[in-house]
């Protein structure tokens, strides 16, 4: 069955919301569209991979946010590229929900065991799948699977996209607002400048490092204001934070 050309986790780096990104590894073209268009209207953004070797170039690409791995795959199965995926440390702990007509207790112990984060069996309810996965987010991931994030006495709301700072409305621009939104996924770690592009603005767009300093710029005016404590601490040589003890 042949199956369209994959969808790739690419996002527009204009776009003023960040989606939850989700890598379906699937060959069957029908399942792949009940897939993509379910968790389509439950708020993600999908991508699909037909086999085991082009998942593992897509993750690499672009690493998701949770991969629906199907068990039985072309060229290499899905307990393979689980186990590929355990084995380096950027995908160490990426979430991984293994997708199989496989049932019987010793096959979901052998997903689980290749280092699958859950077990769904075919066939499946979409409306439980979609609930499944913003479990293992909010397990693993809790900042993806909230519709809101706080940090000190910043609040942003994901759904209606408005942050407040000690209750009063902070107004952002899209650059500002998802740079916000990565501080606030990591609070405390350091990100240096090529590590602020690459999440930010998206690894195939082009910009200079400086421009995250000017980003920065902004955000800072916008939070601050007259009195506001700086939360966004500048680490020589290294980068930036989103830093309360800073």
């Amino acid at each position: 069955m042949s199956m369209a050309a994959p969808v790739p986790l690419r996002r527009d780096p204009q776009a003023t919301t960040m989606k939850p990104r989700v890598l379906v590894v699937e060959d069957e073209a029908a399942l792949v569209e009940l897939l993509r268009y379910n968790l389509e209207q439950a708020g993600f953004a999908v991508a699909v991979a037909c086999d085991g070797e082009e998942a593992l170039a897509a993750v690499k690409e672009d690493t998701p946010d949770l991969i629906l791995l199907d068990w039985m795959l072309p060229l290499m199965s899905g307990i393979e590229v689980c186990r590929q995926l355990r084995r380096q440390t950027p995908t160490a702990n990426l979430p991984i929900i293994m997708l199989t007509a496989r049932g019987e207790e010793g096959d979901r112990v052998r997903g689980l065991d290749a280092g699958a984060d859950d077990y769904v069996a075919k066939p499946f309810s979409p409306t439980e799948l979609v609930a499944r996965i913003r479990a293992v987010l909010r397990r693993i991931r809790p900042a993806l699977a909230d519709e809101a994030l706080s940090y000190a006495d910043i609040v942003m709301d994901l759904v209606a996209h408005r942050v407040t700072r000690a209750g009063k409305p902070v107004h952002l621009g899209p650059t500002e607002f998802r740079l916000l939104r990565h501080f606030m996924e990591h609070p405390g770690r350091v990100f240096s400048r090529e590590q602020l592009l690459d999440s930010v603005w998206g690894k195939d767009v082009y910009v200079e490092a400086r421009t995250v300093d000017v980003h920065i710029r902004r955000l800072r005016i916008a939070l601050n204001g007259d009195h506001d404590a700086d939360l966004i601490r500048t680490v020589r040589a290294a980068g930036y934070a989103l830093d309360a003890q800073g």
